[in-house]
């Protein structure tokens, strides 16, 4: 059962449900009065989108390479309205990425490597796959 596999929104709802189950994953105070960038124009809408952004997050890792902030950054970005200029690419808020990593550090799902970014733990790799066998089910 590989993690590519599964549909991506199925796993990261999946993902996300079981994120909030963890202490360590609690969005900061400050998480419900920010935008994830400058090219937003307003905060989530969603209640759960701390959770989600951590599923997605832990779902890259999962995928390949060590990835950092910066790569993320402009992952996640996007295009900003500029009024009757055309638009433009921005990067996503560091903050709340740098947040999410952290978070996931302190549950033992992530750690960081030196010089390249975070990779995805043994325990990060079977929590993914054990959800992903109990959607495959589904």
């Amino acid at each position: 059962m590989m993690i590519k596999e599964i549909e991506p929104d199925k796993l990261i709802e999946g993902v996300s449900k079981e994120l909030g189950k963890i202490n360590d994953m609690k969005p900061p105070e400050w998480a419900e009065y920010v935008k994830t960038g400058v090219c937003k124009e307003r905060v989530p809408t969603q209640e759960n989108w701390w959770y989600i952004r951590s599923a997605s997050i832990l779902r890259k890792l999962s995928l390949g390479k060590p990835i950092g902030v910066s790569r993320l950054k402009r992952v996640y970005g996007s295009n900003k309205r500029r009024g009757h200029k055309p638009n433009h690419k921005y990067p996503a808020s560091g903050s709340v990425i740098r947040e999410i990593f952290q978070q996931l550090e302190k549950a033992g799902l992530v750690k960081m490597e030196k010089g390249k970014g975070r990779r995805i733990t043994a325990k990060g790799n079977t929590f993914l796959k054990d959800i992903a066998k109990k959607i495959e089910k589904n």
